[in-house]
């Protein structure tokens, strides 16, 4: 009797070590991430600086993003520098690139219902997978763009921040809080008629640059040559 329950302990013993194995590796499975493999001619974070250097950009590295100024003129040949963003995803099968916008008012007051409906509405009209967002942190509009990371080359990566600048640079009247503050709750309403002329008015990114802005507005300014 007394090796019959030796027996069964060593089994119990047994299973309770090999459960508790198994437990630890389906932990370790879950807590490690997966990348998917590399798609082709990918960048590594490294190789995206190289790719701003070749188009004339002086990239800051921060966690895994570059910040820089990337010059654009637009079609009465006024020069902008526009604050941008060059962000890899944690899978790196993506970059994000990015135009910083102005800084919102303090006060929810001051920020028009009719401006960030033409936001939305320029959503669509922009097109080309160049959208604006809002990042809650430093309570800034963003134009942005999701480029899949796959045969990237200066000439790509460049012909792409050209449009997104050309972007930023055709809806600047919808996205300066400047304007905003020229709107009042009347002028709201008298303009609300207007709206689809006024977004007709915005260029998809292709089309090139139409629109022109006042100098050093936010992190986007301009300046003559």
């Amino acid at each position: 009797m007394a090796r019959e329950l030796s027996r069964r302990n060593l089994l119990a013993a047994g299973l309770t070590v090999m459960g508790a194995a198994a437990g630890a590796r389906a932990v370790q499975a879950a807590d490690e991430v997966v990348k998917p493999a590399p798609l082709k001619g990918a960048l590594t974070l490294e190789s995206l600086g190289k790719v701003l250097k070749a188009c004339g950009v002086k990239g800051t590295l921060r966690e895994k993003a570059y910040d820089f100024t990337y010059t654009e003129k637009d079609g009465v040949g006024e020069e902008w520098g526009l604050s941008m963003s060059a962000v890899m995803s944690n899978d790196e099968q993506t970059v994000w690139i990015m135009a910083w916008l102005d800084e919102l008012p303090q006060s929810s007051a001051d920020v028009p219902r009719t401006a960030l409906l033409r936001l939305l509405a320029d959503n669509d009209m922009v097109g080309n997978g160049i959208f604006f967002a809002y990042v809650k942190s430093n309570r800034r509009f963003i134009l942005q763009r999701v480029i899949r990371n796959e045969n990237l080359s200066a000439t790509t990566f460049k012909a792409d921040l050209d449009e997104l600048g050309y972007a930023v640079m055709n809806t600047y009247s919808h996205w300066s809080v400047k304007n905003w503050k020229q709107l009042t709750a009347t002028a709201e309403t008298a303009s609300a008629s207007k709206d689809t002329d006024s977004d007709e008015s915005v260029k998809p990114s292709a089309g090139g640059v139409s629109r022109t802005a006042a100098k050093d507005q936010g992190n986007t300014s301009k300046t003559k040559r």
